[in-house]
C-alpha cells in the first residue's frame, strides 16, 4: 500500500485531477488504510497529509470533516456513493439547460461538466463543443479526447482565443472546485471565460455538487511550480496560480444534484 505522502504526491502532481476525483481517490485510499490501521493517530496524520495536497479543492475537505465526525468505513462508502449519485443527478438536471443544436464552450477537465454535456448528446441533441487547451498543463486536451471518443464534435482552442471564439458559441459550461460567498473557484482562466461570456451576452453556467459549498474562513489559492509555466529565466519571477475566482454576478445559474439554482440561492446556502 502507498503511504499517505505517496498518495498526496499523485494528487499534487495532477495524476489525479478534478475536485470530485481527488475526493473519491482519497476516500478509496482511506478505506484500505483504515482497514489496516484503524481510525487512530495514523488516520489523523493521513487526513492532514491528503488535505494539504490540493488545498483549494473543497470537496475533499468537506468529506474529511464528515469522516472525522463519523469515523467508520460505512461513512467512507456513503460519501463515495453520494458523490457518484450527485454526478448522475447533475447530468439529468444540467441537460435541460442545453438546447438542441447548441454550441458549448468549456474549460479544463470537469467530470461533472462533462456529464452534463454527455447527457445532452445521449438525449440525441445535436451539440458541439469548443474546449480550451487550458494552460499550463493542457488539461483541456483530456476533455477534447473524451468528447471525441463519443463522436461529439469538438474543437480545441488556445486559451488566448476565448475572447475571439465566444461569439461563435451559445453558452459556457464549466466545473467548479469550490463555491464561496465571493464567487466560484475554478481552474485559472475561468474568470476570463466569464468576462467574455458577459461581453457577448452568452449564458455562463457552473456545475458542481453540494459538497463544493465552501464555508471555510479562508481559502488558499494554490500556486503551483513555476516550471510548469516556463523554465527558469535569470532575473524573471514566474508565478503559476492554479485557480481564480469568478464573481457571482457573471454566473447565470449553478447546476447541482439539488437542481438548477440561481446564484442568490447558492449564496444563501453558504451562510
Amino acid at each position: 500500500m502507498d503511504s499517505p505522502a505517496q498518495v498526496a504526491e499523485k494528487i499534487r502532481s495532477v495524476k489525479i485531477q478534478g475536485a470530485k476525483e481527488i475526493a473519491i481517490y482519497s476516500l478509496e485510499y482511506l478505506r484500505k488504510f483504515c482497514k489496516k490501521y484503524g481510525f487512530g493517530l495514523k488516520f489523523g496524520v493521513a487526513v492532514m497529509v491528503l488535505e494539504n495536497a490540493r488545498p483549494t479543492a473543497d470537496v475533499l475537505h468537506n468529506c474529511l470533516e464528515i469522516l472525522k465526525k463519523k469515523k467508520n468505513l460505512r461513512t467512507i462508502d456513503q460519501l463515495i456513493k453520494r458523490l457518484n449519485e450527485a454526478t448522475r443527478k447533475i447530468a439529468k438536471n444540467g441537460e435541460k439547460i442545453i438546447p438542441n443544436g447548441a454550441r458549448i464552450m468549456t474549460h479544463c477537465h470537469s467530470s461533472e461538466a462533462l456529464a452534463v454535456i454527455k447527457e445532452a448528446w445521449k438525449d440525441k441533441k445535436r451539440i458541439s463543443v469548443v474546449a480550451t487547451v487550458t494552460e499550463p498543463l493542457h488539461q483541456g486536451i483530456k476533455t477534447a479526447k473524451e468528447l471525441a471518443k463519443l463522436k461529439i464534435p469538438v474543437t480545441l482552442i488556445d486559451d488566448n482565443a476565448v475572447g475571439h471564439m465566444m461569439k461563435d458559441v451559445d453558452l459556457v459550461i464549466v466545473g467548479s472546485d469550490a463555491m464561496r460567498k465571493n464567487g466560484i473557484i475554478n481552474k485559472v482562466g475561468t474568470s476570463l471565460l466569464a468576462l467574455a461570456a458577459r461581453k457577448n451576452k452568452k449564458p455562463f453556467y457552473v456545475v458542481g455538487n453540494s459538497l463544493k459549498l465552501d464555508k471555510r474562513k479562508k481559502c488558499v489559492i494554490e500556486e503551483r511550480p513555476a516550471k510548469e509555466v516556463y523554465k527558469k529565466i535569470k532575473g524573471i519571477k514566474i508565478r503559476n496560480p492554479a485557480f481564480d475566482i469568478t464573481d457571482w454576478k457573471f454566473v447565470s445559474a449553478v447546476v447541482t444534484e439539488k437542481g438548477i439554482l440561481k446564484p442568490e440561492k447558492v449564496k444563501r446556502m453558504l451562510k
